[in-house]
């Protein structure tokens, strides 16, 4: 059994779990961290009690005046501050080290495509570790928004993205991290893409001027007008950007 301490390792497997798992589902029987237990030799109330932990960095839910646990550690702190200052590297560190945990692939726990790919060499290898950042992050984005679409309220995970405002090609150093992201369904998140639609800095949607010239269009109504104005749903946690916000704004709304 290991000593009540917990290791780096531990804390990234931690972390890792507390992205990917909803807010209001961190409680000892949720079968992900019951499982995530197992692999650590410690209770299920140990690591929801390390995940609440988590909690208590979060300024997303510092705004909405959530506390989280008290009394963590220092490590916890660093921890959290490792994986803001590079989400890339430490959310497929977190990934690699739990595969190693289970004995399996990381091309397997993560669910990644790899049909497509060499079958070894660094061109695989590196592709490998793009896949499992962009599993990451969209796992990262769907649960902090409780998997519903931040527009409409959609819960059919099929049917929704992790949809990046700051696009992937354009910023390296935030393209994993999940407040670089918003959780729409695939209509929505094409018309974000495509700068027909943007949020604005206060959180509501606003659909540009292109879709109102066309607005005798039954379906840009019914499918994009009437959200104009009409406030997103927040995340539970890693609030978007207001500086990723700004940079959409600015770079892929199409203003005329």
């Amino acid at each position: 059994m290991p000593s009540n301490k917990w290791s780096r390792e531990e804390l990234i497997l931690a972390f890792n779990l507390y992205c990917k798992i909803p807010f209001g589902t961190i409680h000892i029987h949720n079968p992900k961290i019951i499982s995530l237990a197992k692999i650590l030799g410690r209770t299920p109330s140990a690591v929801s009690w390390k995940l609440a932990n988590f909690a208590r960095l979060d300024p997303s839910l510092q705004n909405r005046n959530i506390a989280g646990a008290s009394h963590g550690s220092k490590l916890d702190v660093e921890v959290w501050e490792e994986f803001n200052h590079d989400w890339e590297k430490l959310g497929f560190e977190s990934e690699k080290l739990l595969a190693e945990k289970i004995g399996k692939r990381i091309e397997a726990i993560t669910d990644i495509e790899t049909d497509d790919l060499p079958k070894v060499g660094e061109e695989r290898e590196s592709m490998v570790k793009v896949r499992v950042n962009q599993s990451f992050f969209r796992k990262s984005v769907l649960a902090a928004y409780n998997f519903q679409c931040c527009i409409t309220g959609l819960a059919i995970p099929e049917m929704l993205n992790a949809s990046h405002i700051v696009p992937w090609s354009k910023d390296n150093v935030n393209r994993v991290n999940p407040r670089n992201g918003l959780c729409l369904n695939v209509f929505h998140d094409r018309a974000f893409d495509r700068g027909l639609m943007t949020i604005t800095t206060d959180f509501t949607v606003r659909i540009s001027p292109v879709v109102h010239k066309i607005s005798k269009d039954p379906f840009a109504v019914e499918f994009l007008l009437k959200f104009n104005g009409q406030p997103i749903q927040q995340p539970e946690r890693f609030a978007p950007n207001i500086d990723f916000i700004k940079y959409h704004n600015k770079n892929i709304y199409r203003r005329e």
